[in-house]
């Protein structure tokens, strides 16, 4: 095959020989990672890690009252301090061991505050007989089916109660929850950010988003009655930060999305072009990758060779018979992949999207510890009874199947609602299965090999690469592969570590179909991979399932690295993410079980390894390099691009 050349202005690149080198590194100084921070105080350029919520319901979400919730506003930032509140369904204490730094409630647009008004004798809008009914069924749900079930027959349709969806009421609401979100607000201190959730569920398609506004919210929320199209959702979003009210919006629950949520395709409609691609990518900047309804990242079928990925799987919607779907539309990891192939073709990615995680807890509180998990959903599982039931129940299963709720962690300068905001938007973000695991992430062309035992290891990493979230500057011409440094502490009320992995992710060269390979690059216990499989032996199991105890005799509490890609392809986009595994603990619902004397489910296991996931790091091959690429695949010939 003849070699063949052309000029561009940017430059010229050749390939060379790939290598690998994993560093694992000591300890490193708290002040140059930043700590977790609830006092008030200046900014930290090198940032904090602040953990919270940014996805949760409280009674004045249509779903939550019908279950018996009463929990308020108000209720719920106290939680979140760490003050004691009471589960409004049995009257049982609760207080937050680790209280968190910020939370977004995210109350249903449909319908927004309006039905907890039923239940206030002095509300004009508990006299009818729909409301009265609605009432009935907190208590008796017999009484009360007729009235959820015209409920729900307008949320499938998007078509509203009018009397329960004017204008007027809409806006009051909305003003009410903005002034508990400032009442609540403390910066420095603790962020109460403003934030709902659309809800558009055509055919059974979960497509929720919540939405978030920095620091001015719109003047009422935008709700699936308004449309059931993310598009539509976009020009709304764009219409707000047009009058200056900033704001974003996250997708959830890709996994009970019928594939629609990562496909290749506008939601019920022709295929994506390049302005929906750049439409999606700046109204949705993250993805939430677990709640209480399972966890979104990968799917055993999707990802057979991936020995975790079976964790917190959830495979039915709420009471609806649909599976969740096991497509590469449904899951994250291979939404990357489909997002990369997308811009190759367009100039355009629409799923080049940061990680979040949060509970959808419909009771008021967010429950992200498993030993006092006291369910997520009213009166259907707020008892250790009710939650182990073995009978189908809410979640399509056996209640045990919901998880308890994930967190969210962000890399601030402060915490503030524009800090807070700031970096949600700028995806230095990562997400964890509810264990406040610290984690940082950076990837760079020439980082040192003793980055991460360098007492300003973040200072150096920001100066010489990007952080989690961001992409990759184009290589410099010497630069043989990318490097990126890792570093994860444990939670010092959870498990110790197991392992540290990145998992990269591409679009297949030929078809565009989802690549994968899981690298270990810090691992526990001085174990050694198999000489012939590279495999690394399991950290062990701890855990005392009869008395839900386990010890912290193995595991390490701080793990690093500074790791090369050994697979590196300079054509070739790819995307790396960090996934980060505590030892074997409990899970929620083994500490039930250990209370009541009630066994476990069948099919629900005894115990998790809680995890983190980071948001990833971005590689683009250059201009010059998809010319080149192009030209190839159009000429058959080996063409090489030269600057002019």
């Amino acid at each position: 095959m003849r070699t063949k050349s052309m000029r561009t202005k940017a430059g010229v690149f050749t390939l060379s020989v790939l290598c690998s080198t994993l560093f694992a590194a000591g300890a490193i100084a708290a002040d140059s990672v930043g700590e977790p921070g609830r006092s008030a105080g200046g900014k930290n350029p090198l940032k904090n890690v602040y953990f919270g919520e940014e996805h949760m319901h409280t009674r004045n979400s249509f779903d939550a009252f019908t279950i018996g919730v009463n929990m308020t506003w108000d209720d719920a930032y106290r939680y979140a301090k760490g003050e004691e509140v009471k589960l409004s369904t049995t009257g049982e204490p609760m207080k937050k061991r680790t209280p968190y730094d910020f939370v977004a409630i995210t109350d249903h647009a449909e319908y927004f505050g309006v039905l907890k008004e039923f239940g206030n004798p002095d509300s004009p809008l508990a006299k009818s007989d729909f409301a009265k009914g609605i009432v009935a069924g907190q208590t008796d749900p017999k009484a009360g089916g007729p009235a959820f079930k015209q409920l729900l027959k307008s949320l499938f349709a998007s078509e509203p109660i009018r009397e329960y969806a004017t204008a007027e009421l809409r806006t009051s609401m909305w003003q009410s929850y903005i002034d508990a979100a400032d009442k609540a607000n403390e910066p420095g201190k603790f962020t109460a950010l403003y934030g709902y959730e659309w809800t558009s569920i055509p055919n059974g398609s979960n497509m929720h988003r919540n939405v978030f506004f920095k620091d001015k919210a719109a003047p009422f929320p935008y709700s699936a009655f308004d449309s059931i199209y993310p598009v539509e959702l976009w020009s709304h979003l764009e219409t707000m930060r047009e009058m200056g009210i900033d704001n974003f919006a996250i997708p959830h629950n890709s996994n009970v999305s019928n594939g629609w949520m990562f496909s290749e395709y506008k939601f019920l409609d022709t295929r994506i072009d390049k302005r929906y691609a750049r439409r999606q990518a700046e109204n949705e900047p993250l993805f939430e990758i677990v709640q209480t309804k399972g966890q979104s990242d990968a799917h055993p079928a999707l990802s057979p060779n991936d020995e975790f990925v079976d964790f917190e799987r959830f495979d039915n919607l709420i009471n609806l018979p649909i599976q969740a779907d096991k497509s590469r539309g449904a899951f994250f990891r291979q939404g990357l992949a489909t997002g990369m192939a997308l811009e190759k073709e367009l100039g355009a990615n629409p799923y080049k999207m940061g990680v979040v995680a949060g509970a959808d807890f419909h009771s008021g509180y967010q429950g992200n510890e498993e030993f006092d998990y006291k369910g997520g959903h009213g009166f259907v599982d707020d008892t250790p009874p009710k939650r182990l039931n073995p009978t189908p129940g809410l979640s399509g299963g056996v209640t045990a199947l919901l998880s308890s709720a994930g967190t969210t962690a962000v890399w601030a300068e402060e915490n503030t609602r524009e800090g807070i905001f700031n970096a949600m938007k700028s995806k230095e973000t990562y997400g964890t299965s509810g264990t406040m695991i610290r984690l940082r992430f950076f990837g760079g062309w020439d980082l040192p090999r003793d980055l991460v035992e360098d007492k300003q290891f973040v200072k150096k990493a920001y100066a010489a690469g990007v952080p989690m979230g961001q992409d990759l500057a184009n290589k410099p011409d010497k630069a043989k592969a990318p490097t990126f440094a890792v570093w994860a502490q444990k939670d010092p009320e959870s498990g110790n570590l197991d392992r540290v992995q990145i998992i990269k992710v591409w679009p297949n060269p030929a078809n565009g179909l989802p690549m994968e390979k899981i690298y270990d690059v810090a691992w526990s216990d001085n174990r050694k991979p198999d000489p012939n499989t590279g495999k690394l032996p399991p950290v062990g199991n701890t855990v005392n399932v009869k008395k839900a105890t386990y010890t912290n005799d193995i595991g390490d509490t701080q793990l690093s690295a500074v790791w090369t890609d050994p697979d590196f392809d300079l054509k070739n986009s790819a995307a790396y993410y960090v996934r980060v595994l505590e030892i074997p603990t409990p899970r929620w619902s083994t500490y039930d079980s250990v209370k009541t004397g009630l066994p476990v489910p069948e099919g629900i296991p005894l115990t998790l390894q809680e995890r983190a996931w980071s948001s990833p790091i971005w590689y683009t091959p250059s201009r010059e390099l998809r010319i080149e690429q192009k030209l190839n695949e159009l000429t058959g010939e080996n063409w090489k691009v030269s600057p002019f």
